[in-house]
């Protein structure tokens, strides 16, 4: 693996850890939802994520992340369209794919 791989794959840790952060260990959609400043650090941190994930599949093919394409194609979403984001959306991130994500990014990490 790369160095640059592993910066990227180091880059995501960090994002979910800042999302973990700046959740506070809350787990309200609606608390999420009334909270502008939370929503936009989460939206950052995952449009991080995204573009950590973009430039890995692009290095190596090789290189699985369950739901790399959706990682992408939401950062894009984040950037192109942030009037299109949609809480549930995020939240469903949040609380389903983002552990996923956590794991197979430490699994990686440990094999190398």
């Amino acid at each position: 693996m790369s160095d640059s791989i592993k910066k990227s794959l180091t880059d995501i840790l960090m994002c979910i850890d800042g999302i973990y952060f700046h959740l506070q260990g809350k787990r309200d959609f609606k608390w999420y939802t009334q909270s502008l400043t939370v929503k936009r650090a989460v939206e950052r941190e995952l449009s991080i994520i995204g573009e950590a994930v973009n430039r890995i599949v692009k290095e190596d093919k090789n290189i699985e992340l369950s739901r790399a394409k959706e990682i992408i194609a939401f950062r894009n979403r984040v950037i192109h369209s942030y009037d299109a984001v949609d809480d549930n959306l995020v939240w469903k991130i949040l609380i389903h794919d983002i552990p996923v994500l956590h794991q197979e990014i430490h699994s990686l990490l440990n094999k190398n």
